[in-house]
């Protein structure tokens, strides 16, 4: 079996983690044809909603609107994972497989705990990644070193200065068609579910996402956007690289 070389690999802690914050932008690449795949570290276990059979299976869902070509479930423990050797080594092997040029992480800093935790995790595997003398093996193989070129941090439910926005425009729509994937998670499923109502299950929450991503769109002149953050600084080789093209 061939193993897919991603473009892009987007890992996060949980299953719509990935979906609120980055869709948008996963989906462009993808319909440019583009290999993009998605890591969950977690089944999202410990959710207040729902279960991880069910979710998995949305996740599933929502993969398939996205148009990514793998989606993997590293199967750490959600809420107990570590920035650790034994939990950079598993997420080493994933990096090593799919050979990534761009990961998408977590946000540094959040509201939930795995989210900050995620991303230091991923970040320093991607590093680690690269050095030679770590050894790790797939499918019994031993394999080879490899550091993506960049990674990205999404922001997720606490804002933070981006340091560069995605104009996602023509995509946005189709990024909301991925999050309502997740009928467990949020309000407009069924707002008479016997579950608890959480943070994200309020019947405003989705309207949340759509003001946000419409602010970081206008700070860019588009209509809806996407920030990330990076920890170094991007290089370019002319001016003309920052140029958006013009809005008619």
């Amino acid at each position: 079996m061939t193993i897919p070389k991603l473009h892009i690999l987007a890992i996060a802690a949980h299953p719509d983690d990935i979906e609120l914050s980055c869709a948008g932008t996963l989906i462009k690449h993808a319909q440019a044809g583009q290999a993009v795949g998605i890591l969950d570290l977690t089944q999202g276990e410990l959710g207040t909603r729902g279960t991880a059979a069910t979710r998995a299976a949305e996740a599933a869902d929502a993969a398939k609107v996205m148009g990514v070509i793998v989606r993997e479930q590293a199967g750490m423990a959600d809420g107990f994972f570590r920035n650790d050797e034994e939990h950079q080594r598993r997420l080493i092997r994933y990096i090593r497989h799919y050979r990534p040029e761009i990961v998408i992480a977590n946000a540094l800093h959040d509201r939930h705990p795995d989210h900050g935790r995620g991303g230091r995790l991923i970040a320093d595997a991607c590093f680690y990644s690269g050095l030679r003398k770590i050894e790790t093996e797939w499918d019994g193989a031993a394999q080879q070193a490899w550091r993506p070129k960049r990674v990205y941090h999404m922001l997720q439910d606490r804002h933070s200065e981006p340091t560069f926005i995605v104009d996602i425009s023509t995509t946005f729509e189709k990024k909301m068609e991925a999050i309502r994937c997740y009928k467990s998670q949020f309000h407009f499923h069924d707002p008479a579910s016997g579950e608890p109502i959480t943070y994200i299950a309020t019947e405003g929450f989705l309207n949340n996402i759509m003001y946000r991503d419409s602010f970081m769109g206008k700070r860019i002149g588009t209509q809806y956007g996407e920030a990330f953050h990076m920890e170094n600084i991007p290089g370019i080789s002319n001016l003309d690289d920052l140029l958006l093209p013009e809005l008619p």
